[in-house]
C-alpha cells in the first residue's frame, strides 16, 4: 500500500498541487473562476483539490461519505488560513443544497458508485441553471483502474490488470495475497461500478448536460505529483478507437454544462 493511502496530509498536499497545476487551468478554459463563485466538490475527502480555488476566493463546499476526512478537510483549510465549509454526508442526501453552486468537481468518484444515472441527475440538482460540472475518473481497463494500489500486499498494489480477471479469480487472488475480507468487498464494488469511456458518455448524453470537452491522458496529471512522471495527452488515432482507448487512458477529463 502506497504512504499517501494512510497520510491523509500527504494525500492532500499532492491534491493541492495538482488541483492548481493542473485542475484549475483546465476548468478555467470553461468558467471565470472569480471571487464568490460558488464551488462544490463530490467526494471531496481532505479538500486539496479545493484549496486553489478557496485561495481565490471562491466559495467552496466539500462533500463526502467520510467523517474523518471531512474532520481532516477542516483542520487543514484551518492550518492553510483559508475558508470553506465541509459535510459529511451521501451525497444522494443533499437536498437542501440544491441549485445552489456555480461549478461541481468530481475527481476519481464516479467509478465508485453504481447507479450512475442516478448520481448525474443529482449533480443537475445541485447545479444553477448555467451551472458546469468538471468530471475525471480512471478509466476501467487502464493497468490500475482498480485501485489495486490500495491493496496491503505490495505484489499486488504495483500489479497491473490483474483487476480485469473474472470476479470469482479475483477475489480468489486478493484471498490468496492475504487481503483482509474489508478491502476485498471494497475492489469487488469498484469492479461493480467500473467506468469506461463508452458507459460514462452514454450515460451523460441521456441528461440535460452537453460535453463541452473531452482530454484522454495516457499518463494522468497527477502522477506528475505522485510519481514524478511527465503528463501525457493520449494519442489521437488511439482516442478515437472505442474500447481500445479504455485500456491507454490513465484518466479522462469531462467539462459538462448544463443545457438550458
Amino acid at each position: 500500500m502506497q504512504s499517501r493511502q494512510f497520510n491523509r496530509r500527504q494525500y492532500f498536499d499532492e491534491l493541492a498541487v495538482t488541483g492548481q497545476k493542473y485542475f484549475l487551468p483546465y476548468i478555467s478554459q470553461f468558467i471565470d473562476i472569480h471571487e464568490g463563485l460558488k464551488i462544490i466538490e463530490i467526494g471531496c475527502g481532505e479538500g486539496g483539490i479545493l484549496l486553489p480555488f478557496a485561495r481565490l476566493g471562491c466559495q467552496v463546499t466539500g462533500v463526502d461519505f467520510d467523517a474523518g476526512k471531512i474532520e481532516n478537510a477542516g483542520k487543514f483549510f484551518t492550518e492553510e488560513g483559508v475558508q470553506g465549509i465541509f459535510i459529511a454526508q451521501d451525497v444522494f442526501k443533499l437536498k437542501e443544497l440544491e441549485h445552489q453552486f456555480d461549478l461541481i468537481i468530481c475527481h476519481d468518484v464516479i467509478e465508485h458508485i453504481y447507479d450512475k444515472d442516478e448520481f448525474i441527475n443529482k449533480c443537475r440538482n445541485l447545479l444553477t441553471p448555467q451551472g458546469f460540472m468538471f468530471m475525471s475518473f480512471p478509466v476501467w481497463q487502464m493497468p490500475f483502474g482498480g485501485h489495486q494500489q490500495m491493496c496491503q500486499s505490495r505484489v499486488l498494489s504495483h500489479l497491473p490488470w490483474f483487476h480485469l480477471l473474472p470476479a470469482f479469480l479475483y477475489r480468489f487472488t486478493l484471498k490468496l495475497f492475504g487481503e483482509k475480507k474489508s478491502r476485498i468487498d471494497d475492489l469487488l464494488d469498484i469492479k461493480r461500478c467500473k467506468c469506461p469511456i463508452g458507459k460514462f458518455e452514454r450515460v451523460v448524453k441521456t441528461k440535460p448536460f452537453s460535453i463541452l470537452d473531452r482530454q484522454l491522458y495516457f499518463i494522468n496529471p497527477h502522477y506528475e505529483i505522485k510519481f514524478h512522471l511527465k503528463p501525457r495527452k493520449l494519442w489521437r488515432w488511439i482516442s478515437v478507437i472505442p474500447y481500445l482507448r479504455n485500456f491507454f487512458t490513465t484518466s479522462a477529463f469531462y467539462m459538462l454544462k448544463v443545457d438550458e
